[in-house]
C-alpha cells in the first residue's frame, strides 16, 4: 500500500498534543465530537502522548482538557458490552496507572461534563481546575455497573463519605461543591468576555510551578505517589476490583441490561441478578 493510501485510511486523531511555555507544559486536548468520549482509540492515544514526553527533563506540568466546551462524557458505553469490555477496561486501567504514577504533575482543566471514566481520569492526576460550568460524577451505577477506578482510588483521593455517595448514587457535583470538598484546586471564571480559562491555569502554573526545579519536582512527585506506597495500593486494589468486575458483574443479567437499555434509549428492566 502506498504512503498516500495509508494516510487516507488512517483513523483520525482524537487527542491533540502541544508543548507550551517553552516545552515545560504538555497540553493534551480530547477532541472527539460529540462529548469527547473515551473510546479505546482515544485511551491509547493518551497513553502514547504521555509516554512520548515522559523523559523530557524540563517538563513541569501536563494539562488535560476537552474540546468544544466539554471535558468528556466518559468512557464509551458501546465498548462496555461484554465482548469488548475486557479490552476497554484493560486499556483504561493501564492509562489510569500511568497517570497516577506519572513523574510530573498532571492537571485537568474541566469545562462542562466530566463523567464516568473522565472523572476517574481526572482523579488520577494531581490538580483539578474547573470552569463554573463543570459537573463531576460517575453515573455507572445507573447503567447496572460501577466505576472500578473510583472504587480503587477513592480512599486516597476523596473523603470516604463522598466516595461512597458518588459511587452508590451516581450523583454529580457542581464546580464550587467539588472545590469545597477538596476535589477541585481552583474554579476559573472565564469572565464577562468569555476568556479561555486556560489562561488562568497557565498564570497559576507560572506562579506556582514555573520557578521550581523540574528535577526536584519529579522527586517530590515520586515521593508522593510511588515511595509513599500510593501507586502500589492503587494497583493492588484496581487489580482485585477489575477481577470482580470481569468475573461477577460482566456476565450478569443486570450488568448487561443497563448498558443495552442505555443504548436503546429505554428504561432498564432489572432482574436483580
Amino acid at each position: 500500500m502506498s504512503g498516500s493510501s495509508a494516510a487516507a485510511t488512517a483513523a483520525p486523531r482524537t487527542v491533540r498534543a502541544e508543548l507550551l511555555e517553552d516545552g515545560k507544559v504538555l497540553r493534551l486536548v480530547l477532541d472527539q465530537p460529540k462529548g469527547n468520549v473515551l473510546d479505546l482509540a482515544m485511551i491509547r492515544e493518551l497513553s502514547a502522548a504521555l509516554t512520548a514526553q515522559e523523559e523530557s527533563p524540563g517538563l513541569r506540568l501536563v494539562v488535560l482538557r476537552g474540546a468544544g466546551g466539554q471535558f468528556s462524557y466518559g468512557a464509551s458505553v458501546p465498548e462496555h458490552r461484554a465482548e469488548t469490555a475486557p479490552k476497554l477496561l484493560g486499556a483504561f486501567h493501564h492509562l489510569a496507572r500511568r497517570v497516577v504514577g506519572y513523574p510530573v504533575p498532571v492537571a485537568s482543566l474541566v469545562e462542562g461534563s466530566c463523567l464516568g471514566g473522565a472523572f476517574e481520569l481526572v482523579l488520577c492526576g494531581h490538580f483539578v481546575f474547573a470552569a463554573p460550568s463543570a459537573r463531576f460524577g460517575c453515573p455507572e451505577i445507573r447503567l447496572g455497573v460501577f466505576p472500578p477506578v473510583l472504587a480503587a482510588l477513592g480512599p486516597d483521593r476523596l473523603p470516604a463519605a463522598v466516595q461512597e455517595r458518588l459511587l452508590l448514587t451516581g450523583e454529580t457535583l457542581e464546580a464550587e461543591t467539588a472545590k469545597r470538598l477538596g476535589i477541585v484546586t481552583e474554579v476559573f471564571d472565564g469572565g464577562p468576555d468569555g476568556d479561555d480559562p486556560e489562561e488562568a491555569l497557565l498564570a497559576w502554573y507560572r506562579k506556582k510551578l514555573a520557578p521550581l526545579s523540574a528535577f526536584s519536582l519529579r522527586q517530590a512527585v515520586r515521593a508522593l505517589r510511588q515511595t509513599s506506597g500510593m501507586l502500589d495500593r492503587f494497583g493492588r486494589r484496581l487489580a482485585a476490583i477489575e477481577d470482580q468486575y470481569l468475573e461477577n458483574l460482566l456476565p450478569s443479567h443486570d450488568g448487561n441490561e443497563g448498558i443495552e437499555a442505555f443504548l436503546e434509549k429505554r428504561a432498564p428492566v432489572w432482574e436483580d441478578r
